[in-house]
């Protein structure tokens, strides 16, 4: 096994809301919670089962989807749905269930890619009217101004 060296997982994860995190050059992009919307692209690949289709298509209904377009990842994606078809079998091999991890976490499909690829979905409308408190979300302040403020008792 390699030693030193950066690696994708080393260190910790980074923080979207780390004060110094909004004058990065590297910020973060905000998806929509309702996914991509219209129709599904072509399967780029040969002869497609019907599992196959079913997770296509759903997955082209999901936020990261947006990203995929954008960069014309549609191969990179058929390619992951084929693998991670292949690795539900039974007798399927551990090197491919770590293909699949691999391929999850560079489309964002994982938490460890969310962070990596800089993703983070937005709040669906519903969790934004719900109401504060034990039992509600909390919101934390969305800029360090604001969250300085409130850890301050209001000044400013």
């Amino acid at each position: 096994m390699p030693k030193g060296g950066a690696r994708s997982r080393s260190g910790p994860a980074p923080d979207p809301t780390a004060l110094r995190r909004e004058r990065d050059a590297g910020e973060w992009t905000i998806l929509p919670a309702e996914g991509r919307q219209g129709a599904t692209p072509d399967w780029p690949l040969t002869e497609q089962n019907d599992r196959e289709a079913r997770m296509w298509e759903r997955l082209w209904g999901m936020p990261q989807a947006l990203m995929w377009e954008r960069y014309g990842q549609d191969v990179e994606v058929a390619l992951y749905v084929r693998r991670l078809v292949e690795a539900e079998a039974p007798e399927s091999s551990v090197a491919l269930s770590t293909l699949v991890r691999q391929l999850a976490d560079s489309l964002g499909l994982s938490t460890p890619g969310m962070r990596a690829n800089r993703w983070r979905v937005d709040r669906p409308s519903e969790e934004d009217e719900a109401p504060a408190g034990p039992s509600g979300p909390t919101i934390a302040p969305s800029s360090a101004r604001a969250r300085l403020r409130a850890v301050a008792g209001g000044g400013g």
